[in-house]
């Protein structure tokens, strides 16, 4: 089992130790969602893949866990570098990259390096597209307006003839 499986069991025991069945659920959905969407980002930005999804995995788990949101961005960030050397194969510079997205993910309306501005964009991606109907946090709007806009696909090419 390859290391970023192995973060995710471990995450996903923390997880099935939240008392509150919604909470439980929201944890979930919310952190692998923002996983998967990080992972995404990374390759479409040349960045790494596994270590975004690792990041995205973590990035709000220790506001799931205590279910305290308050500092709950350097909580997770400390939480997460136990985690990773707990789990094993992540090196010191890898868990250092990782802390510093989950610590300033939270801090969207200041640009930070390539790997924390990821984390952000993942973050307020997974909200919209978890119900785009529901309105989005006055903080984040402008980075979903930005990530959301884009120039139309091009039409497909019909190949039946």
């Amino acid at each position: 089992m390859n290391r970023l499986e192995r973060l995710r069991q471990h995450v996903d025991g923390v997880l099935n130790g939240v008392a509150d069945a919604e909470s439980r659920r929201c944890a979930f959905v919310h952190l692998y969602g923002v996983s998967l969407t990080a992972a995404f980002l990374a390759e479409s930005r040349g960045l790494d893949a596994e270590l975004a999804a690792a990041a995205g995995m973590l990035h709000d788990l220790a506001s799931y866990e205590s279910s305290d949101p308050v500092d709950h961005a350097p909580r997770s960030a400390e939480r997460a570098a136990g985690i990773l050397r707990a789990v094993g194969g992540f090196s010191e510079a890898e868990i250092t990259m990782v802390q510093s997205g989950i610590a300033h993910h939270s801090d969207k309306a200041h640009v930070h390096g390539a790997f924390e501005e990821l984390l952000k964009d993942a973050d307020v991606l997974q909200h919209h597209l978890y119900n785009p109907q529901m309105d989005t946090h006055p903080a984040d709007r402008d980075r979903q307006r930005r990530l959301t806009s884009s120039a139309p696909s091009p039409s497909p090419v019909d190949t039946s003839s």
